[in-house]
C-alpha cells in the first residue's frame, strides 16, 4: 500500500452490487444494492482479514475496480 495514497478512494465490485468509499487505511463505507434495497455500512477494520480487504480494494485486486466519487454518490443516493 502506498503511504502517499490520497483519501478518500472509491471502488466497486465488478458486478455493480457493492460500492465503497475508502476513508483511510482502516475505514470504509460500503453501499450494498440487493434488488431494490440498499444497505449502507460503516466498517472499521480491526481484524487482519478486514485490513487485507482494504489493501485489496486499494490495489484494485479482482473483483474490485476503481470508480469516481460521482459514481459512488449516485449508488449511495439512489
Amino acid at each position: 500500500m502506498d503511504k502517499n495514497t490520497d483519501f478518500p478512494q472509491y471502488r466497486m465490485i465488478s458486478n455493480g452490487k457493492a460500492y465503497y468509499e475508502i476513508i483511510n487505511n482502516e475505514e470504509f463505507t460500503e453501499v450494498q444494492l440487493i434488488g431494490k434495497k440498499k444497505w449502507i455500512h460503516q466498517v472499521k477494520a480491526v481484524q487482519y482479514p478486514e485490513k487485507l480487504r482494504i489493501m485489496d480494494m486499494l490495489r484494485c485486486e479482482a473483483p474490485f475496480c476503481e470508480i469516481s466519487k460521482i459514481e459512488f454518490e449516485k449508488a449511495k443516493n439512489t
